[in-house]
């Protein structure tokens, strides 16, 4: 018998996966098929076959009302699937990394999809601790409307300073692509810009929208994921809490001294570790030198603030 709108809406069990049309694509899961799924997104694993849809109206009308959500904001390629699995390894509140229905919002706003959307996410499988979810980069779109559906909501807006994030996202031709086509759909880039110009825009767009979500959200703070990669163990224990998630010393030390920090995050079967990121990063900073001063450029250009943002992004930190 196909479940009811109330039955979808009352557990973590049915998971608001995506939009088709005028219907909500619910897909089966539990506690284990959320821990294995790197990201909620067409990478989803279930925790069995059987995706059903329901009417996202009708599903609208007996979503439970939204409760209190925990965010991890971020700029891409900074560490953020990394940190949300380390959290979700020390504590047992659920973790959503990349909700695919989130994403579609981004690109086609809807306030009333959206409001179902985080009443779904919200949803907890007991306890104290608030769910916590990963978005990723358009969502960061959405942040004033997020902000406003819950001004109470803890988050942290993970960044890289601008020298950083150039060495982060430009360093492949599928890297510089994804740069161009965000840029291009979010920051207002015109077209025929270069790759620097796109970086330094695509940057400046998410500054500027962390910096209102600092106003928006008093529970909020920043972290530089350089900080992060060099000390885990310590940015997991000052940064838990802020999120409502446990911060046991023994259980921290054991995770940052684990396998997480060996392999990398979005493929765990693949070796890596800070001392290979920073080797690479070395070598980056050699190569692209003069175009990161074009970044530079670019970015004081078109922001007479530019160091005034750079300030208010450490000031922030947890």
């Amino acid at each position: 018998m196909p479940l009811t709108p109330a039955e979808i809406a009352a557990t973590p069990d049915h998971f608001l996966h995506s939009f088709e049309g005028a219907d909500a694509v619910i897909v089966p899961m539990d506690r284990a098929a959320y821990a294995r799924s790197i990201f909620l997104d067409a990478r989803i694993s279930p925790a069995r076959d059987g995706a059903a849809r329901v009417g996202a109206a009708r599903l609208a009308e007996v979503a439970p009302p939204p409760r209190t959500t925990a965010w991890i904001f971020h700029v891409a390629h900074c560490g953020s699937t990394l940190l949300a699995r380390a959290l979700e390894a020390i504590s047992p509140g659920l973790v959503l990394r990349e909700p695919m229905a989130l994403r579609q919002l981004a690109f086609a706003p809807d306030a009333e999809r959206l409001g179902l959307v985080l009443a779904m996410l919200s949803r907890r499988y007991g306890g104290v601790e608030p769910t916590l979810i990963k978005a990723n980069v358009p969502v960061n779109a959405l942040l004033p409307a997020i902000a406003a559906a819950d001004p109470a909501a803890p988050a942290v807006l993970l960044y890289l300073g601008l020298d950083d994030y150039a060495l982060a996202v430009l360093r492949s031709p599928q890297h510089r692509g994804w740069v161009r086509d965000i840029a291009a759909r979010f920051a207002g880039v015109a077209p025929g810009a270069n790759d620097a110009e796109c970086l330094a825009a695509l940057w400046l767009w998410q500054m500027r929208a962390f910096a209102a979500t600092l106003a928006a959200l008093p529970q909020a703070c920043t972290l530089d994921a350089e900080r992060f990669y060099a000390d885990p163990a310590a940015t997991l224990a000052a940064l838990a809490p802020r999120l409502g998630r446990q911060a046991d010393p023994a259980r921290i030390a054991e995770v940052a001294d684990g396998a997480l920090f060996s392999t990398y995050s979005k493929r765990p079967g693949l070796a890596f570790s800070n001392a290979a990121r920073l080797e690479r990063r070395a070598a980056l900073q050699r190569e692209l030198a003069g175009e990161l001063a074009q970044v530079r450029t670019a970015a004081q250009r078109a922001a007479p603030d530019l160091a005034d943002l750079e300030a208010r992004m450490g000031a922030a930190e947890v």
